[in-house]
């Protein structure tokens, strides 16, 4: 894609006025439950097409060769999550900073809980009272939707659930590998056409954005985890849906150096890294639900959009 960056579909740093990230759990005994064995080896990372924003820093192709590990098959659900918070008492990111971002076609919630819109991005509107629990604000809830995504989550808030599960969040180049599902150098995880035999393979916005989605796809935010058809390895939306936290932190140029062997990103840095794509993303802006796509926010970050699944050494 040529042109200037464009904007993310997720609003850049917001909230920021978290100070620390709550107290990590205590540990959980490692786990592989609801997750899929891949026997790693070599594979292009990166996008071979011209499509990515400079500034994300898809290019160059590099191959990277990672040893064997462990993925969730899906994104971490309401239900899972639900249980994380039950067990530990665990109050995220979005519920201590008071607000989150809800895209301004869904918010529910009264006149006084609106609290402006980001910056950049008028269609996230700031919600006092929304988060994980109540994703829209204050008069939404998350009844019915046990096996959709956990959305509002920050990176913060996926680490502690990881590591109480006896998981961690994957590095950048093992979602890149586990979400091509063995197609290696294609564009989506299913092949180089978004829409084979005119069917939608993932949930993205379809219409013009970002005022009418006509919801071809059968949804208008998240669907559940488990819709579409999984990829060549099992796993299920790695294309649209929600966002997914990866471990490492954001570089644009860290392609040009990156160690070839389980590359683990830049020792340092202000936001981690995003990837997937998500319900929001349409080619006229956000065309991240190609396989290479990266984004990232700062790690306090929460939105509506934003989501995570688990890794695991083998071991």
């Amino acid at each position: 894609m040529t042109g200037p960056h464009a904007p993310c579909c997720t609003p850049s740093g917001a909230p920021v006025a978290v100070t620390a990230p709550a107290p990590l759990p205590a540990a959980g005994k490692r786990s592989t439950r609801g997750q899929v064995r891949l026997p790693g080896g070599e594979f292009a990372m990166g996008d071979a097409f011209g499509e990515g924003y400079r500034a994300d820093g898809e290019t160059p192709v590099h191959p990277v060769r990672l040893t064997p590990f462990h993925i969730d098959e899906t994104a971490v659900t309401n239900a899972r999550f639900a249980a994380f918070v039950k067990a530990t008492g665990h109050v995220t990111d979005a519920e201590r900073h008071g607000s989150s971002a809800v895209f301004h076609l869904v918010v529910d919630a009264p006149a006084a809980d609106i609290l402006g819109n980001a910056a950049g991005a008028p269609w996230w509107i700031n919600v006092r009272g929304a988060h994980w629990r109540r994703p829209e604000g204050a008069r939404s809830d998350v009844t019915g939707r046990q096996n959709h995504p956990v959305v509002h989550v920050s990176w913060n808030d996926a680490s502690a659930y990881a590591r109480w599960a006896g998981k961690r969040l994957p590095t950048e180049a093992e979602w890149e590998y586990a979400a091509r599902g063995g197609l290696d150098g294609r564009r989506y995880a299913w092949g180089d056409e978004l829409t084979p035999d005119g069917r939608w393979r993932c949930n993205i916005w379809q219409g013009r954005f970002p005022h009418t989605n006509t919801a071809e796809d059968g949804h208008l935010t998240t669907a559940p985890v488990k819709s579409y058809r999984p990829n060549g390895f099992g796993l299920w939306n790695t294309a649209g849906n929600v966002w997914e936290w990866c471990a490492d932190w954001f570089s644009p140029d860290y392609y040009a150096h990156s160690a070839p062997e389980d590359p683990y990103g830049p020792d340092t840095g202000t936001a981690r890294v995003l990837r997937g794509g998500s319900y929001l993303c349409h080619d006229s802006y956000c065309n991240r639900y190609r396989v290479a796509a990266r984004s990232s926010t700062t790690p306090e970050s929460s939105s509506a959009n934003l989501g995570f699944r688990c890794a695991n050494d083998d071991t």
